[in-house]
């Protein structure tokens, strides 16, 4: 199969390969050992209603609009485009939690005919492995996909993180769980923090504000509008009689927006990771449904992205 990667610059390649186009962070592609990608929506079998330019779109989750095999057919190219036909792909049951899955085997596989589910149907929004063989996944439409490795030990993380698993630490606590299962060091990790809804684009409520200060002192470095007197629970229009508006008419409460990038970066510098190990990707979701999908932008019918990463089998370890 002829493969091109169109390198561009900064941290991030892209690799073509089978009529896809897979986002990679340059620091993990290095890793010969190292299977992972972000994938777009460039290729694959599935029509959501919203196309661009008509074309088939690579939708890898089980959606209403979309066929089980469209997508069966999708996950295949993208595991043949990464050169992991062999690999067995661990997704979860995703919840919006702190629930964090360890993997540490492959288990058997399924009766021939039937699709083999490596997760056992575990839910949870972040899962960790040593096994080679095994890459794990996470689907966003506007979340933040979260792939981390520790080089020394080969432990591998793949996290989703959207605002209510930020808000419960998810990635710090992901960290953690590698510590503790695998005796990894976070000063060793490597993380790259995939396409994701920017704060360009990404508005919310006084609910979340005020639900972030409480768990974060550094939380008014991640919005931009009026957050201290949403997080502050003020009423933001004291005088509703001066706007001579019927009742049930009032104004709509003036909304934030969130860099959940920020977030998710600031969480892992505080679990101990360098600053000098962390790339985010510059893509929004939001602005790009030319090449990502985004829920918040198109709606239900849109479709889902896969960040994937795993360990090679048969790689041994230099001496």
């Amino acid at each position: 199969m002829a493969r091109s990667r169109a390198g561009g610059s900064g941290a991030w390649e892209t690799l073509r390969a089978g009529g896809l186009e897979i986002l990679r962070a340059r620091s993990l592609a290095k890793l010969p050992w190292l299977v992972h990608g972000f994938s777009t929506r460039l290729g694959g079998t599935s029509a959501p209603e919203r196309q661009h330019g008509k074309q088939r779109a690579l939708n890898l989750g089980f959606t209403d609009w979309d066929t089980r095999e469209n997508v069966l057919a999708n996950r295949a190219k993208l595991l043949a485009a990464l050169d992991a036909e062999s690999m067995e792909l661990a997704t979860l049951r995703q919840l919006h939690s702190d629930f964090i899955c360890v993997l540490d085997a492959i288990p058997e596989q399924a009766p021939r005919g039937l699709p083999r589910d490596p997760t056992g149907g575990l839910r949870g929004d972040a899962a960790i492995t040593r096994t080679p063989g095994l890459l794990l996944a996470v689907q966003t439409a506007d979340c933040i996909p979260i792939l981390l490795v520790d080089p020394e030990r080969r432990v591998v993380a793949a996290v989703h993180a959207g605002w209510r698993g930020t808000l419960r630490w998810v990635a710090s606590k992901a960290l953690g769980r590698m510590r503790a299962a695998f005796g990894i060091e976070p000063s060793s990790v490597l993380a790259a923090l995939g396409p994701g809804i920017g704060a360009c684009c990404y508005e919310v409520g006084p609910e979340v504000a005020q639900a972030y200060v409480s768990q974060f002192a550094e939380a008014y470095r991640w919005f931009e509008g009026p957050f201290e007197r949403l997080a502050a629970g003020e009423e933001p229009n004291p005088l509703k009689w001066l706007t001579m508006a019927p009742p049930g008419h009032d104004p709509p409460p003036p909304r934030v927006r969130l860099d959940l990038v920020a977030a998710n970066r600031w969480q892992l510098l505080d679990a101990g990771v360098k600053a000098s190990n962390i790339i985010a990707s510059p893509l929004c979701t939001s602005c790009r449904t030319d090449l990502l999908f985004s829920h918040r932008k198109e709606g239900s019918r849109t479709g889902r992205l896969m960040a994937v990463i795993g360990l090679r089998a048969g790689i041994e370890r230099a001496a």
